[in-house]
């Protein structure tokens, strides 16, 4: 089992800046695949960005060069490091867990989600 808990929201105006953080209590951490989600009021989620195990990242069109995701497995963290914010990323933010047991089978989890408002 892994819990995940999120933080680092808040209101900001834009063009600044807020770095999210994502904590897992349990030592199947370092096998997730994650990534940041959000999701405005009405709207279904939408992945921002993704690491590897391995460290490697993708990011969403919108807001790649703005956005940093990154990861301490020792701390059992994920972060995002949200850069020039804009109106049209407010929402609330999750991070979602995906990997496999070593028995092979898969698992999935999500955090509770933090805030993110972003004013003119």
């Amino acid at each position: 089992q892994l819990q995940l808990v999120e933080s680092g929201g808040g209101s900001v105006q834009a063009g600044g800046s807020l770095k999210l953080t994502c904590v897992g209590t349990g030592s199947i951490f370092r096998r997730c695949e994650l990534n940041w989600y959000r999701q405005a009021p009405g709207q279904k989620r939408d992945v921002v960005a993704f690491i590897t195990t391995s460290g490697a990242t993708s990011y969403h069109a919108a807001v790649k060069g703005r956005f940093t995701i990154s990861r301490d497995d020792a701390q059992n963290t994920l972060y995002l490091q949200m850069n020039n914010l804009k109106i049209d990323v407010a929402g609330v933010y999750y991070c979602r867990c995906d990997g496999y047991y070593e028995t092979g089978e898969r698992f999935q989890f999500w955090g509770q989600g933090t805030q993110v408002t972003v004013s003119s």
